[in-house]
Order: structure tokens, then sequence, then C-alpha cells
């Protein structure tokens, strides 16, 4: 029966990951703590199933030219050096036995859901004011530091993603419509699934080898989850997107408050 409830929640995930393009870890993080998984097993394992589900999107972005594979390399430059740190010298044995270890983690996914949730009801302002170069010194000294800037940001990413499950998707894309506001939505969306995939994959196997990702239930999930993305993809059309984006703020909003003060 748990193995039939998972592959449902996979699905479930995925139908919403294909509807809205939201990363899985905002949504699939959050049900596992419901399901009554500790938060090192959670992130850990959804940090392998957003590998698996976002490689099928990088390779099809790929083909169709949507992925900078510069700006790839230089956050993944920051990024996985940062996860691999992080795994090494602080989430290390010694880490995870003591109390605060938990506590970490799942303060650290309330506050990246927070994140994401601001990021979604300022989505178009930020990408409106990123294109306009609004404030122009602001902009004017990102765009002249790019590669500097984007490297950095890997850096950032890669501890909230390592931490939490949570940054590759909505707050990845919004970093990059800042630094490269020229770019098309399309390549930077793209170029953040693509960067997404290595990195998730890093820090899951971190998380792996410590013991703390359940193969079976990533096993049911990607079962539910793998065909429900294409159909969320193609019910798209159908949903208004301001509708969507509403509930998806509400309820990463309560999350984020919730798992910050628990």
């Amino acid at each position: 029966m748990d193995f039939l409830l998972y592959i449902l929640a996979g699905a479930a995930v995925g139908f919403a990951i294909g509807l809205t393009g939201v990363g899985g870890g905002s949504l699939m993080t959050p049900l596992l703590l419901l399901f009554g998984y500790p938060a090192p097993v959670a992130i850990g394992t959804d940090l392998l199933y957003a590998a698996i589900t976002k490689a099928g999107g990088a390779i099809s972005h790929h083909r169709r030219g949507n992925v900078d594979w510069k700006i790839v390399g230089l956050l993944a430059a920051g990024s996985i050096p940062v996860s691999i740190l992080l795994h090494t010298f602080f989430l290390d044995i010694s880490f995870q036995e003591s109390p605060e270890f938990e506590s970490l983690l799942t303060f650290s996914l309330g506050i990246m859901l927070i994140v994401t949730a601001t990021i979604l009801i300022f989505r178009d302002k930020i990408r409106l004011s990123a294109v306009e170069e609004k404030p122009e010194f602001f902009m004017h000294t990102i765009h002249r530091s790019r590669s500097t800037v984007t490297f950095l940001m890997g850096l950032l990413l890669g501890a909230c993603v390592t931490l939490s499950s949570v940054g590759a998707g909505a707050f990845g894309a919004a970093i990059l419509m800042t630094i490269y506001s020229q770019t098309s939505a399309a390549k930077i969306i793209g170029t953040d699934i693509a960067h997404a995939v290595p990195l998730t994959f890093i820090a899951g196997l971190g998380y792996l080898s410590s013991g703390y990702v359940d193969l079976m239930l990533l096993v049911s999930l990607l079962i539910g989850s793998l065909p429900a993305i294409h159909l969320g993809s193609k019910a798209s059309n159908q949903v208004p997107d301001k509708v969507l984006q509403q509930i998806l703020v509400v309820l990463l909003l309560g999350l984020g408050i919730y798992y910050s003060f628990i």
C-alpha cells in the first residue's frame, strides 16, 4: 500500500511540475516530510529524484539550442565544489548525529520555500526590471562582471540546494534573469535546468553515501511522476496561469513559514 501511495504522490508532484514549471524540490520534500520521513532522507531522496526528472528536460532544451553551456559551467564551478565541501566538512558524520542536523535542514527548507514563493510573486517584475536595467548603476555593475557574479551565484545555489533541495528552479532562474537580462526566457529556463542536473545529482550522492536516500521510495516516485510530468505539460495550456501561481504562492508561503518556525 505504501508503494502505491508513493507512486500516486510522485504522479501528483509530477503533474504539478508539468503544469506549473516549478521545481519538484518545492513540492516533493515537504510532501515526504508529511509522510513522516526525516528531513535528511526527504532532502536526499528528492535531490536524486530532481536529477533524474530534470535530465530529460535538459536534453530536450539542449536539442532546441536553449542551453548556454558557458553559463552552466560558471554556475557549476561554484555550486558543485560547495556541495562537496558541505558534505565533506560540515554535514559530516559527527554533525549528522547531533540534534541540530535535522533542525538546520528543516529551517533551510522553510527559508527557501519562502524565497521561492516571493520570487513567484515578483517574477514578472524581476524580468521587466532586468530588461529595462533598473536600477541602472546596479545592472551596469552586474553586466560588467557577469562571469564573476555568475560564479558567486553558483556558490549560493550550491549551498541552498544541498541544504534544502530547493533553489535549482525558480530561484536559479530569477538569478539568471537578472544577470542575463537580454537572454530569452526559454534559454534562461533551459540553462537553469541543465545546471540543476549535475548539482542535484552530486548533492544527492552526498546524502546517498551517508545512508540518507530511500531507493525504494525514489523508484516509486519516479514511476508515478515521469508520465505525469508529460500529462501536466499538455494540460498547462488549459489552466489559467495566474490561478496556478496564486495557489502555489499560498501553498509555498504556508509551508515555508511552518518549516521555518517548527
